[in-house]
């Protein structure tokens, strides 16, 4: 089980948002058949997050405020004890707030003056899908993507591999 580059999946919901992006990518990798639903996936893959992850995203916070841009705190920031079926559109799930959700497809979102980004998890019959599509809304948010892009096609397979995913 191996994160690899892939297609936005075209049948799912975030593909319809992908329409004037600055940037989109997605991750997928293979799994067995699963119940779990894809909030409860995304669950399990935050809840691992690397390390090296989180202090980027201290260094990402420190360094944003000094323009106006808020903490977001780190990834994996997430209530253990609240279960995925607990969860409803609205709700903040770490970092994110969920604007989709369905058993096979979660859209997690987060929105600053500067950007939105949001973030797909898709379940499939053997694959995880992992989707971010980010609309920058002026200089500010052209310019933090220079920095965030490379760092971002980095995070996504590391924390993917790192996940405690159905075997």
């Amino acid at each position: 089980m191996k994160p690899a580059l892939s297609t936005v999946p075209t049948d799912s919901v975030i593909y319809q948002r992908l329409q004037g992006a600055s940037f989109y990518d997605c991750h997928a990798m293979d799994i067995p058949p699963t119940e779990l639903s894809a909030l409860a996936l995304y669950l399990q893959v935050v809840a691992h997050t690397p390390k090296w992850v989180n202090t980027l995203m201290a260094l990402r916070n420190r360094m944003v405020q000094l323009v106006g841009l808020k903490n977001l705190g780190h990834l994996g920031d997430v209530d253990a004890n609240k279960p995925a079926a607990d969860y409803r559109v609205g709700d903040r799930v770490g970092i994110f707030s969920i604007i989709h959700l369905a058993d096979e497809e979660v859209i997690l979102t987060d929105i600053d003056k500067h950007l939105r980004v949001e973030l797909s998890v898709r379940k499939q019959p053997r694959k995880v899908s992992i989707s971010t599509v980010v609309h920058t809304h002026n200089a500010l948010g052209r310019f933090y993507m220079l920095f965030v892009t490379p760092l971002h096609r980095r995070i996504v397979p590391a924390t993917l591999r790192g996940a405690r995913l159905p075997a």
